[in-house]
């Protein structure tokens, strides 16, 4: 409905890469928790990072729907390295929409090249969906900033060269008194804890980061001082398309390993394929895959058309979350025994679909946001 032909040389291309070099290794990265950097490169030369950052600033300048079908290609090779993707989309759109051209000049070539490794730091220990609740702060030093504070779950911090940093410049002012910094990593006064070892989604490395007494230039605020919060999100619903293109790929994976597995696997002397209770298992995904498909490609499309797509956005991302897990799930059970056990790829896959209900905005938050939508603005279609 929404697909040109560029999209769909886009979508082959990224097709053609995860089945050749990200599928046969996402074994050993879920296992041994790595950070693939020697994909990330590849990815950069194929001009997968920063996918909607317009030529005239270095990227390919596609749009939305384009980011979904790559992520989805990317997530149906596995969700970490899609993760990666939708990371630097992110930190990209910021630098393009809010960056001044020095920022952008300074940072985004080596952001999109995979040479400077970004992390998004908003999470802390009593902010989490409530992102009111941060207490990370920065306060003025002359021309620059002082940042103290905490960061938890943070995505890339164990690996980051750059952080793009939420934090308090005005504690009266509420969501008015939050900026984002851009910070060095290697800076003094940045420190690391352990990477967290996670239920899926593995070769993702996160964990928590500290800000000691940090000295930031002036030129490191991100934007308009107290618009952090506003600037964060502006982001959220491009970030919820790609989450949610991120758990069709992880359901359509789930998908193709049981129809195949339904027909190689035989009990009473033929395929379990040619049982009922079988083929309502796969149906069930393949409907639940498309459907979610489909969201995700109304979202993106309503984003791209300038439409107000908040809702649709939510949509999307609940709805498909929702699937991954559930009809993950359905994939084990079609594996039966041998889909509890590590090395067969759906039960990789059911660990990678949880974190999709989670982050980027709860599921449960995701339906408060609907219904605050219809509510006010009406629910004709």
């Amino acid at each position: 409905m929404y697909i040109t032909e560029t999209h769909s040389q886009v979508r082959d291309m990224t097709r053609q890469f995860a089945n050749e070099v990200i599928r046969p290794v996402a074994e050993e990265l879920d296992r041994e928790e790595r950070f693939p950097a020697e994909i990330y490169s590849q990815m950069a030369e194929l001009g997968l990072f920063g996918i909607s950052v317009p030529e005239a600033m270095g990227g390919p300048g596609f749009d939305t729907v384009t980011y979904a079908l790559v992520m989805e290609e990317l997530s149906r090779g596995y969700a970490s390295v899609a993760d990666q993707c939708g990371l630097v989309e992110l930190i990209s759109t910021l630098l393009c929409r809010h960056g001044t051209e020095a920022q952008r000049a300074r940072h985004l070539p080596d952001i999109l090249a995979a040479k400077t490794r970004v992390a998004y730091c908003i999470t802390e220990p009593e902010a989490g969906t409530d992102v009111s609740g941060i207490r990370t702060e920065a306060v003025r030093d002359g021309d620059g900033w002082i940042l103290n504070g905490g960061k938890i779950w943070i995505h890339n911090a164990p690996v980051a060269d750059l952080g793009f940093v939420l934090a308090r410049t005005d504690r009266a002012a509420g969501h008015r008194g939050m900026s984002i910094f851009i910070v060095d990593f290697h800076a003094k006064g940045v420190s690391r804890g352990p990477k967290e070892h996670k239920m899926g989604q593995r070769a993702s490395q996160v964990g928590p980061v500290s800000f000691d007494d940090v000295r930031l230039p002036a030129d490191a605020l991100l934007g308009t001082e107290g618009r952090g919060f506003h600037m964060m999100m502006s982001v959220l619903d491009k970030g919820r398309v790609g989450i949610g293109a991120l758990a069709v790929g992880i359901t359509q994976a789930g998908l193709e390993a049981a129809v195949d597995y339904a027909q190689q696997r035989r009990q009473f002397g033929k395929a379990i394929s040619e049982f009922q209770g079988v083929q309502w298992l796969i149906a069930d995904i393949a409907k639940d895959v498309e459907a979610a498909r489909l969201l995700v490609h109304q979202a993106a499309f309503k984003i791209d058309s300038g439409a107000d797509a908040t809702r649709f956005c939510s949509m999307a991302k609940c709805f498909a979350g929702d699937a991954a897990v559930a009809r993950t799930a359905d994939a084990v059970q079609v594996f039966g025994g041998s889909g509890y056990i590590r090395g067969f790829e759906v039960e990789r896959l059911y660990r990678d679909a949880k974190i999709c209900q989670i982050y980027e905005g709860t599921n449960q938050i995701q339906r408060m946001i609907i219904a605050r939508e219809l509510l006010a603005k009406g629910a004709a279609a």
